[in-house]
């Protein structure tokens, strides 16, 4: 069986959407509070929420025609991205071991793309 490139763009595009749903939980619990009403009034909270079910719907629609193991790891680009969230909206330090190990896991990614889409 091979990964179409419809599937691994689904991932993907699923990974950035759950990347930007982790910086709306950070965002959100910043601002937690254990009780109804602030609980419903933290948007960030339920926006991170609600991408990451969003992020679910297009990793299950990637899964329905690929492999798995060529598709899940493909759901570490999320990781990419949140260190550039990080870094916009938290003023997170981006250090070169973090660069450096983000570059490992994306070179993984890719051969797994290549070897999965032939």
């Amino acid at each position: 069986m091979t990964t179409p490139i419809s599937s691994m763009a689904s991932v993907i595009f699923g990974s950035v959407i759950g990347s930007f749903a982790a910086a709306g939980l950070k965002a959100g619990a910043h601002r937690l509070q254990f009780n109804i009403k602030a609980l419903a009034t933290n948007w960030q909270l339920i926006g991170g929420g609600l991408g990451y079910a969003l992020s679910t719907v297009f990793f299950v629609a990637g899964l329905r025609h690929g492999e798995l193991s060529v598709l899940y790891p493909m759901v570490s680009f999320g990781y990419i991205c949140s260190l550039l969230w990080s870094k916009i909206m938290f003023h997170e330090e981006i250090t070169k071991t973090k660069v450096g190990a983000l570059g490992l896991i994306l070179a993984g990614v890719i051969l797994l793309g290549v070897s999965g889409s032939r």
